[in-house]
């Protein structure tokens, strides 16, 4: 078992150094035009492809990082280049951990590969959970997925909502209803294959940020897809049906997985550090603001009004960054997160993020309020991660909950 270490080693040093450079020269020159255009960044996305950093194999090595530092420190250096192109590049990710999380072998071996593509014809794949009735309540789900036995198909129907990459995804993954009675133990998550008819992008939404990143509603009317494309497979599905019902009459039972937070609960950490790089990347431009910007004559960071704020601004990113590597650590080695370190690290990071985006503005004044400088969009772009994959309410929740042992409402 990995030792956790505060340190990288000098392989995932050599990782970080690459991954950075990639950041700073290809990710950051590309930012303000794509924030503006507001368009799946798809020359980025082919660069990425090119050198290796979109890819199944480089994603593979960094999840399956003993020391589980891989996953965050890719995270942290994209997100630090642009939260909205990185997204656009990881973002086929969370699909991908929906199928490692939930699927077969044989699934895992077929499906994920057709979620990138390759360099000459990169693709995406799209994680379809939240509803228009159905985000953070995710007992309110309504999409339907029936098993049609005459020909071992089943039936999905439903609109999902907020989905990365929806409709422009050659691979989506759906989580839909297969047992309304049992809730959200009743739910299970379905390969839905390129060109597969009565899919469709519904609205595709104009952001406040990462607006390089595309999101769309997906509807889903009739869709007939083969039975092997239930993730885990119909006997497992099955079995997890009928340990459901038997919890239901017995509060005391083992507890059952959910599809969607199976999915949830392995990203967490991965969307704490994306909140690390957008923050660390807006403290950066306002130490080196700070210190070259005079007024009465000297330095503003002379003034402690400024030097604290940065003070604490640093702190934050590195507490927030060990949080994130713990939980990641911990998810590697198979500790469990008997504290809800999982949400404590995406709770945490994303709070830091709004926060020393907020102070970057205020440092930079009249300045950080334009275009012309990059914490105004690493603002806006830093609101998302409080929101999306748990709200900071419903980590709040979580970690209430797992500490207590108690149903909190």
């Amino acid at each position: 078992m990995a030792e956790f270490a505060f340190e990288l080693n000098d392989d995932q040093k050599q990782v970080r150094d690459w991954l950075h450079g990639f950041a700073a020269d290809v990710i950051r020159p590309a930012a303000a035009e794509w924030d503006e255009r507001e368009e799946t960044p798809w020359p980025v996305i082919q660069e990425a492809a090119k050198i290796g950093v979109y890819s199944l194999d480089f994603y593979a090595q960094q999840f399956f990082d003993p020391t589980g530092l891989g996953i965050p420190m890719t995270m942290e250096e994209l997100f630090w280049g642009d939260a909205g192109i990185a997204l656009s590049i990881v973002g086929t990710g969370l699909a991908a951990v929906g199928v490692l999380a939930n699927g077969t072998d044989e699934q895992i071996g077929t499906w994920i590969p057709q979620m990138y593509g390759d360099a000459d014809e990169v693709k995406v794949a799209a994680f379809c959970s939240s509803e228009p009735d159905a985000g953070s309540d995710v007992g309110a789900m309504r999409t339907r997925a029936v098993y049609d036995e005459a020909t071992d198909e089943w039936v999905l129907n439903g609109t999902k909502t907020w989905a990365t990459n929806g409709g422009i995804a050659n691979v989506h993954v759906v989580v839909a209803v297969v047992d309304p009675d049992l809730g959200t133990r009743g739910h299970a998550s379905f390969i839905v294959p390129p060109a597969t008819p009565g899919l469709s992008q519904g609205q595709k939404f104009r952001k406040h940020g990462i607006r390089a990143s595309h999101t769309a509603e997906v509807v889903l009317e009739d869709v007939r897809i083969p039975g092997h494309c239930l993730l885990g497979g119909k006997e497992k599905l099955d079995e997890r049906l009928a340990r459901a019902r038997e919890r239901a009459q017995d509060a005391g039972g083992e507890r059952v997985k959910n599809a969607a937070m199976a999915t949830f609960e392995a990203s967490r950490p991965a969307v704490g550090a994306m909140a690390v790089g957008t923050a660390r990347a807006a403290y950066e431009v306002a130490l080196d603001y700070a210190m070259t910007r005079s007024q009465f004559g000297r330095p503003i960071i002379d003034n402690q009004g400024i030097a604290f704020q940065l003070a604490d601004m640093r702190t934050r990113i590195d507490a927030s960054r060990l949080l994130v590597w713990r939980a990641s650590w911990m998810a590697a080695t198979g500790k469990p997160f008997t504290s809800a370190e999982g949400s404590m690290s995406k709770l945490y990071a994303s709070e830091t993020a709004k926060q020393v985006t907020a102070q970057a503005v205020q440092i930079l004044g009249g300045n950080g309020f334009t275009r012309e400088y990059p914490v105004e969009r690493m603002h806006r772009d830093a609101a998302i991660y409080t929101i999306f994959e748990g709200t900071s309410e419903i980590q709040r929740l979580v970690i209430a909950r797992t500490l207590s042992g108690m149903p909190i409402r």
